[in-house]
């Protein structure tokens, strides 16, 4: 499923892509081959023992790396987790400070990688080091921290909430919901599952139009039978705290919880 761009964004992605096929990226370009499907093979496990509780570096790269916060709660049971994923040019330090602040108090785990480039693999239309190096990721996550499978949210801004529409929808089977912050687009993939989506924009967004991004994106997940939950706000290419709160309650929440009663 891919969303057709307006001239302006389309040759803000091809510039971006062209400097991220450039940049030099750890995992190398055999990585493109073996992960071109976008599909990740890390699933959560039962873990022992109990987990050390704050935000930690993840270590698997160098200039690039991400963050893994671990909640207090870890150390009583399975936590939800989400994984938050930064916009063009983004970072996880930048992406922390920007919705999380210096927070310690989250009650779930929280994954933020850093893309391998400016941006994530998938803008140049292909899947590769990205998934891998989340996958990666995601690995570490679940061999530390025990994770209520049924709770999986991948969650994203800008380009990180069009990579999330993606991913999150070839790996519907491991993510069990979807938030997308002011999302582009959504880049080629194959649908694996069907997991909620919850997607937010500012009627007044400079940089990726409402009426030619979400307003588009969610009528057509509706129309592939996706459940879909559009929340619009006054304002630009931001995330209001209180529509951020709203959006992670709602895809933390338990589906039992959800349920009329």
């Amino acid at each position: 499923m891919t969303l057709p761009l307006t001239p302006s964004r389309h040759k803000r992605l091809l510039t971006l892509a062209s400097v991220a096929a450039i940049a030099a990226c750890s995992l190398g370009q055999s990585q493109d081959l073996v992960w071109r499907d976008g599909r990740l093979k890390a699933r959560p496990r039962t873990v022992t023992g109990t987990p050390v509780s704050g935000f930690v570096q993840l270590r698997l790269g160098r200039e690039r790396d991400g963050l893994l916060f671990v909640p207090r709660a870890a150390a009583r049971g399975p936590v939800p987790l989400v994984v938050m994923l930064h916009g063009a040019g983004g970072s996880a330090q930048g992406i922390r400070r920007r919705l999380f602040g210096a927070s310690d108090s989250l009650d779930f785990a929280l994954l933020i990688p850093d893309s391998r480039g400016p941006t994530w693999d998938a803008i140049r239309g292909m899947y590769g080091p990205d998934i891998a190096f989340l996958d990666s990721a995601l690995r570490i996550v679940f061999s530390r921290v025990s994770i209520d499978p049924s709770r999986v949210i991948v969650s994203g801004f800008s380009d990180g909430a069009s990579y999330a529409l993606a991913i999150g929808r070839m790996n519907g089977d491991l993510f069990t919901r979807i938030v997308a912050f002011s999302p582009g687009f959504i880049p080629p993939s194959t649908a694996a599952g069907k997991p909620e989506v919850y997607i937010t924009h500012g009627n007044n967004d400079p940089i990726l139009p409402f009426e030619d991004t979400s307003e588009r994106i969610a009528p057509m997940l509706s129309r592939a039978g996706y459940e879909v939950t559009l929340k619009t706000f006054v304002g630009g290419h931001t995330v209001p705290p209180d529509l951020m709160q709203e959006a992670f309650a709602w895809a933390l929440a338990s589906r039992a919880a959800q349920k009329p009663k």
